[in-house]
């Protein structure tokens, strides 16, 4: 598989998840800020032009965090990334989409790229400043989910844990200061070695 993975963004969390997996799998770099999402190259492959992509074994793509996410979780449900039981696997999925459509979305995508959404200066300043906000209480609630568990997605991180990483990573680089409790999961993250390789092996 070739994951297309623009580093510091979401798509950390996937590269994170095919890690765990231990699955071979290959990374292409996309630089975003040079604006090679828009290369008619890389638009073959998503005409979205956005990441992650996932080009599979059958030689289709797939596109958005949490399809991969959850498409991953069941073709190798060895690996454990999602819950069995239909009931918690939904409560693992509820939380995953909060992370990713609230905290990331509504959150930390206007608070860092406000002219995306609004054209005048005192507007995106605005934006910007509601974009962190959202993205603090959201954090804020996973933070208590947190307190009652190790990991958001079962007895190991999963597909929800691995939104969460990627949305607590650009925290850290905004000096946001987390909650005990995302600092402690931040923490045990850090030292998984799927992480390490996912933060530190430059894409090709």
């Amino acid at each position: 598989m070739q994951l297309f993975h623009a580093p510091r963004s979401c798509s950390l969390g996937i590269r994170i998840l095919l890690e765990e997996i231990g699955v071979p799998h290959q990374v292409s770099a996309i630089d975003l800020s040079s604006g090679q999402q828009r290369d008619d190259a890389f638009l073959a492959v998503n005409p979205k032009g956005k990441v992650p992509a996932l080009l599979r074994d059958d030689g289709t793509v797939l596109t958005e965090f949490q399809a991969i996410a959850l498409w991953l979780a069941w073709r190798f449900p060895q690996s454990g990334l999602l819950p069995d039981d239909p009931d918690a696997a939904a409560q693992v999925t509820e939380v995953m989409e909060f992370i990713v459509g609230t905290i990331h979305m509504c959150g930390f995508a206007r608070a860092l790229m406000p002219g995306k959404f609004v054209s005048s200066a005192s507007a995106q300043e605005e934006l910007r400043v509601h974009g962190l906000q959202v993205a603090t209480d959201g954090l804020d609630h996973v933070s208590a989910l947190l307190g009652k568990t190790s990991w958001l997605s079962g007895p190991r991180p999963g597909v929800a844990d691995a939104a969460l990483f990627y949305v607590t990573y650009w925290a850290k680089a905004l000096d946001i200061d987390l909650p005990r409790a995302l600092g402690g999961f931040y923490d045990q993250m850090l030292k998984r070695p799927s992480v390490v390789r996912a933060i530190d092996v430059s894409p090709t």
